[in-house]
């Protein structure tokens, strides 16, 4: 229960639904004529009236007229208001963006005539309807995520508005008969960098220090990373924990407009070797993997992450658990290299999978993988790492079944993603 619709339950003679907005109760008190000081309703603001989109517009002797959606009012109750009544200049600036870049989609102008025709004004209200629906999946998508980073949204291609069955998580969902174990001892180190007791966590594992005191990965790909643990002696300021401080840049989630789907991209710049996220979804055997692969081939998605750092065994599916990275396109030039991470849980089965900027990207760049890429051998340590990254349906992987065509569009393109 939510702390307005709290509030509410407690007015007397006031009966709210539990899952009711802030907004929405001082709605359902002005649509009852009632006045309410915890909610801020009262006889001076009993009939103030908010837009809540605008759904045509008509030019009458100079004078510009548009057709009003009123908050908390079904449509019967929309009016034709004058310019010089409405005081929300964002919703009309969007109105006339959206109006604008129609119109030029359409007509190649950009100049509105006089009256919009049915087929136009009703695209409009849909463009509102959806940015509405967008405006509120971002809200969810803040609310659940554990890490730093915001999470914007955006669509000024089409009208596809938030995906039906995508629940956001920030960590693996392990599936039915999984466990993970977790880590029984950590390093008593007084600077992990610096002076590391026998090695710190990655020396006790055999394997290098993998940041520099930037936190910056300087392990060549294929090189597991081992970072301190909810055992460890040293603090949450230790340079040895990155991955798992979680996301730290600001992105969003964008529509491409040229038919890629989803899409993600930076809003800051992001320095080369710098962690920018991990993939995470449902942690399932490869049997189960092998099953949903056969659905997910006919849908033409995929979200199927093998863990096959020492053995095929588990795969991760990010198609409907997952967070920021279910929407990351594939590239054969990318931007972003995938390590196996190793923090509470040591079983080599089991790797966290991140991601690293390959290179400096720049705001408003695109977030990218190979979604096949091949990780070479660079000493004895990363052997077993050759050709083990990859989603499930990967050249020799049981699970490829289609042969799917590449939208990446760079010079380096494969033509094909398997």
């Amino acid at each position: 229960m939510g702390e307005p619709a709290a509030l509410g339950l407690l007015i007397p003679g006031c009966r709210v639904c539990c899952k009711s907005s802030w907004n929405q109760l001082q709605d359902l008190c002005r649509l009852a004529k009632l006045s309410c000081p915890a909610l801020g309703v009262s006889k001076k603001n009993l009939y103030d009236f908010e837009v809540e989109y605008l759904c045509d517009y008509k030019k009458i002797r100079e004078q510009e007229y548009y057709l009003v959606k009123w908050r908390g009012y079904p449509d019967s109750e929309n009016t034709w208001e004058p310019r010089q009544n409405l005081k929300c200049v964002r919703i009309l600036k969007q109105f006339h963006k959206d109006l604008e870049r129609e119109l030029l989609r359409r007509h190649r102008r950009s100049k509105p005539p006089r009256h919009l025709d049915p087929n136009l004004a009703n695209y409009l209200v849909q463009k509102a309807k959806q940015r509405r629906a967008l405006q509120r999946w971002e809200q969810e998508l803040n609310a659940k995520r554990s890490h730093l980073g915001r999470i914007t949204v955006e669509n000024e291609v089409d009208l596809d508005g938030p995906p039906r069955s995508f629940v956001y998580i920030n960590e693996y969902r392990v599936g039915e008969g999984i466990t993970l174990n977790q880590v029984a001892v950590g390093c008593e180190c007084q600077d992990c960098l610096l002076a590391p007791t026998g090695g710190c966590c990655p020396g006790a594992s055999l394997h290098k220090f993998a940041y520099n005191d930037q936190g910056q990965v300087r392990l060549k790909a294929g090189q597991p990373i081992y970072e301190c643990n909810s055992r460890c002696c040293c603090g949450y300021d230790c340079p040895n924990r990155v991955v798992q401080k979680g996301i730290r840049y600001d992105l969003c989630i964008f529509r491409t407009n040229d038919g890629r789907g989803w899409g993600v991209r930076t809003l800051e710049k992001i320095r080369k070797n710098s962690f920018v996220m991990e993939y995470v979804g449902e942690i399932i055997t490869s049997e189960e993997a092998e099953r949903r692969g056969q659905i997910y081939d006919r849908q033409g998605a995929t979200y199927l992450f093998d863990l096959d750092y020492v053995e095929d065994v588990y795969t991760v599916d990010a198609a409907y658990y997952g967070n920021i990275s279910h929407f990351v396109n594939h590239s054969c030039d990318p931007n972003l290299q995938v390590y196996n991470v190793f923090i509470d849980n040591l079983d080599e089965r089991l790797p966290r999978i991140a991601f690293f900027a390959t290179r400096t990207i720049w705001a408003g760049e695109e977030l990218t993988f190979d979604y096949n890429m091949q990780v070479d051998p660079v000493d004895m340590e990363s052997t077993r790492m050759d050709s083990n990254f990859g989603l499930a349906g990967l050249p020799g992987s049981p699970k490829k079944r289609v042969r799917i065509e590449c939208k990446c569009g760079t010079t380096a393109c494969r033509k094909y993603l398997f």
